[in-house]
């Protein structure tokens, strides 16, 4: 009885902690052949939703995504090989569609902008604190140690403070 229970509580345990699978994919939509249909799959999830941008087609429930699904179908059912199917895509939609876009001069701003934008950021703090400090040099603010009442009275407030 005891691993039946566990059995069960191991069973119960993998479906709540298991991803759901995604529901983009339209029962009518799914090939009858299984390898075609996980070719399908595999294809979709490198293609960017052009509509949600930050989602494959394969987890897309918009309108778009759902023609993109069902032209990587039918292109699947005609014979094309993977790579002519993208090509395919890409051809009529631009580099943009795919989820990671290939490094070429097109899409030289996609993978050097943000390097280039926070190289810039860091380039900008270094000469702000340079300025800052060349400033506060030539208007002769020094700060100068503290005197003994100073000191004394520094030492009472954090004594009071402590305590």
């Amino acid at each position: 009885m005891t691993r039946r229970v566990a059995t069960l509580l191991f069973a119960l345990s993998v479906m709540v902690l298991a991803p759901p699978p995604a529901n983009a994919v339209r029962p009518d939509e799914i090939l009858a052949d299984p390898v075609l249909e996980l070719r399908a799959r595999d294809i979709s999830r490198d293609l960017r939703c052009l509509v949600c941008q930050n989602q494959s087609i394969d987890d897309s429930d918009a309108a778009l995504a759902r023609d993109l699904r069902v032209i990587v179908r039918e292109r699947l059912g005609a014979g094309d090989t993977d790579g002519a199917i993208i090509e395919f895509v890409v051809a009529r939609y631009g580099d943009f569609i795919l989820l990671d876009p290939p490094f070429k001069s097109t899409t030289l701003v996609l993978w050097l902008g943000p390097s280039a934008l926070i190289g810039i950021g860091i380039i900008v703090l270094v000469v702000f604190f340079r300025r800052v400090r060349r400033d506060s040099l030539k208007s002769g603010i020094t700060l100068a140690p503290l005197s003994a009442a100073e000191r004394k009275r520094l030492n009472a407030l954090l004594s009071e403070e402590a305590s």
